[in-house]
């Protein structure tokens, strides 16, 4: 059997959403609004199975195609039947289950590859012998022999995601090296390209130059169009040296699904922002414009407070090795009252918290923005994973003048919240009460702060096109070097294409870090309603909470590659070695031997230290990390967040060591069942599933009940067409399905 840090235990934890009170307050307007958006998330969530292994869109299918024609039950008597074991059966499960909740066969959260946990030759035996197999039998042993290999293979290149020879990744053809991410970033910054809707494929030309093919992602491919702001884009350049291609079409039939189902949403739409709003998401998916999709993220922060939130596009970059690309994914959800009251008194009280940060006014936003905060119940969530908290737009431009909103999506917490003291891990006894009690209270306050005003916050230095900036050079000074202003961003420049490989995990440590500081603030305790012993329960646990998960984070480093596989887990680590740093016992990591025997941790942190000692060590490093950011540092910001990111066996910590404990102990991140809507006449229902595997399996069967087996058909030619850039599955046959 497999390595266990590459396969879903049985026991994962299965939860579902609850949204049905949140559903049934809805109108019947805005119902039909909810699922013709909620369709439209869908369809474009299929995209991330082209975004993130070469075999996903084949395993996808092949699993579609066993469970359509025989649900989980109905296939469990026929597994037992060939001999499988019903532990062996619950793992086929529990595998099928992780792959349609990631979206493919890499974990969302650490990147890591899964495999099922069962012998190949058992499960060929099952897949050939299957009702489906019946059926089609030359399509379902097509699928089967195309993805088995992969599906099994944990050689070193394919148990992460990365580039060249660090992992793998779809973003890229196989042969392309950061060398060549770095390249092409240069090349779309001076196009004013944005790379969030493309992927790279490389090859030679005539000339045995390097030759790139820059692609978009839109309906429209490369034939004669009405012009449009993308149609000049598309044609050949010469740039230093190599021949670049800017063409579109990624995606094609995906999204002419998405661009079908937002057309009818906007009959439905509450007011004409949402109608702009979804009128240039339709353009930029049609086209393939980010400025499209940036002027529909501008209707969608007017549009304020609205019953039914959603937002669609290629949105976070975590997983694009590089950091510039973003994978699909939409949501939409519905407010929940309560917890959004607390969130208006926060945001009312922003600009006076603002001012508690850090670092120097100049440091800030000229004007905040005040933006749109409210506790959401998730309806639908498509993409990879599900976040706790979202501030969007990730656009700096639109960030920097129009604004963002914020959203703390509820029921997703209220499945984060749900801790078993048994599986509580690295805490002393004491403290493990206190933690399960006092952990979702925490988590709401940190994810307010973190998504508020950690994301919120902070000013970048723009030189634009015209040579104007947008600060003083004259009287603006460093406060870390007492100089004059040396570096800042230039005219197409954008955080994430200049911060490149760290920038997420960069953002996601200040934003970390403003939570944690601005919690000890007394106002913002009152806001949320803690007073007296209780607020200082809540802050001890919010610490902790953190501690701890800077410790836990060890899973998703990779010793071998010197590199971590997940943005918000390596920033917790960075944030335990500051506090460690602070010193004078604040925080303790020692190891230690379990009850079983086996190795085991604990970590302290001293409750009456955080304000003496935590304090002024996270606001040192938090105003480093703004001003290294507002400057544009990349060599700063390299050297002060990789030196804090770097895992070493050095004493007294051993981190080394201590990850195999981690390792040993680890508990998988939880797999989360979401609900279908079905249009039956006018009326729109909420279809809910059990919390199990086999629940998130029939949710996904029923998820597209029209047009099932045609999506699986245009996944596999998407990646059949594709083959020829991975040295796998390059066999694989044209037009299978």
């Amino acid at each position: 059997m497999a390595d266990a840090q590459y396969i879903l235990p049985n026991d994962i934890g299965v939860f579902s959403l609850d949204c049905r009170e949140a559903f049934r307050l809805l109108s019947p307007t805005e119902r039909l609004y909810a699922h013709h958006l909620s369709r439209a998330a869908w369809y474009g969530g299929l995209a991330v199975l082209l975004q993130t292994s070469p075999e996903a869109p084949y395993i996808y299918a092949l699993l579609s195609r066993l469970f359509r024609a025989q649900d989980p039950d109905q296939l469990r008597q026929h597994a037992l039947a060939e001999g499988l074991t019903e532990e062996e059966y619950q793992a086929f499960l529990v595998y099928a289950a992780g792959v349609y909740s990631n979206m493919g066969n890499y974990k969302s959260f650490g990147d890591t590859k899964f495999v099922p946990n069962l012998p190949k030759e058992k499960l060929e035996r099952v897949i050939l012998g299957t009702k489906a197999a019946q059926q089609h039998p030359e399509e379902v042993r097509s699928l089967w022999q195309t993805c088995r290999e992969l599906m099994f293979s944990l050689e070193p290149r394919l148990r992460h995601l990365g580039l060249g020879k660090e992992g793998i990744t779809t973003y890229f053809s196989g042969d392309c090296t950061m060398e060549d991410a770095k390249l092409a970033q240069d090349f779309l910054d001076s196009q004013n390209l944005s790379a969030y809707n493309t992927r790279l494929f490389k090859g030679v030309s005539q000339d045995g130059k390097p030759c790139y093919e820059v692609r978009l992602a839109s309906v429209l491919g490369m034939e004669p169009a009405l012009h449009s702001e993308m149609t000049s884009k598309l044609k050949s350049y010469e740039f230093r040296g190599s021949h670049f291609q800017v063409t579109r079409g990624d995606y094609a039939p995906i999204l002419q699904k998405v661009v079908e189902h937002l057309e009818k949403a906007k009959a439905y739409a509450a007011n004409s922002q949402q109608e702009q709003m979804l009128a240039q998401y339709i353009e930029s998916f049609t086209q393939g414009s980010i400025e499209a999709h940036k002027r529909g993220s501008r209707f969608w922060i007017q549009d304020k407070g609205p019953i039914v939130e959603s937002y669609i596009g290629f949105i976070e970059s975590y997983r694009d090795p590089f950091g510039s690309r973003g994978e699909f994914e939409g949501f939409v959800a519905m407010v929940n009252k309560a917890m959004s009251a607390k969130f208006e008194c926060l945001v009312a009280s922003a600009e006076q918290l603002l001012k508690e940060l850090p670092w120097p006014p100049a440091f800030e936003k000229d004007k905040f923005l005040t933006p749109d905060f409210t506790s959401l119940d998730v309806l639908t969530f498509s993409g990879s994973g599900i976040p706790a908290g979202i501030n969007i737009p990730n656009y700096d431009d639109l960030r920097q003048t129009d604004g963002f909103k914020n959203v703390s999506l509820g029921n997703v917490l209220a499945v984060a919240y749900a801790t078993q003291r048994e599986k509580l891990t690295f805490l002393e006894e004491e403290d493990k009460d206190l933690y399960i009690r006092w952990k979702g209270p925490s988590f709401d306050v940190q994810v307010g702060l973190h998504e508020l005003l950690g994301h919120g916050s902070g000013k970048l230095f723009v030189q634009d096109e015209k040579g104007a900036f947008n600060f003083d050079q004259e009287t603006v000074i460093n406060p870390e070097t007492g100089e004059q202003i040396q570096s800042w961003y230039r005219s197409g420049e954008t955080w994430d294409s200049k911060f490149s490989t760290i920038a997420s995990s960069y953002e996601e440590c200040r934003a970390e870090s403003v939570g944690l500081y601005l919690c000890l603030n007394r106002q913002v305790l009152e806001i949320f309603g803690f007073e007296g012993a209780d607020a200082e329960d809540v802050i001890y646990v919010n610490w902790l909470n953190m501690v701890r998960a800077g410790l836990l984070a060890l899973e998703f480093y990779t010793p071998e590659t010197s590199s971590w596989r997940q943005a918000h887990m390596q920033a917790r680590f960075v944030i335990l070695r500051v506090l460690l740093e602070a010193g004078e016992g604040l925080v303790t990591v020692t190891p230690t031997t379990g009850a079983d025997g086996r190795p085991d941790a604990q970590v302290r942190l001293d409750r009456n230290k955080i304000r003496p000692v935590g304090k002024p060590a996270l606001e040192r490093f938090l105003r480093k990390l703004q001003v290294l950011k507002s400057t544009g540092d990349v060599a700063g910001g390299r050297a002060l967040y990789e030196g804090y990111a770097a895992v070493t066996d050095a004493s007294p910590e051993c981190f080394l060591t201590l990850r195999d404990t981690v390792l040993l102990r680890k508990e998988s991140r939880k797999l989360i069942v979401q609900p279908n809507t079905r249009l039956e006449g006018s009326e729109v229902q909420l279809l809910e599933y059990e919390a199990s595997a086999a629940g998130l399996i029939r949710s996904f069967s029923e998820r597209f009940p029209e047009d099932g087996p045609e999506l699986e058909e245009v996944l596999t030619q998407l990646a059949t067409a594709d083959a020829r850039f991975w040295k796998s599955p390059s066999e694989a046959p044209s037009g299978q399905a």
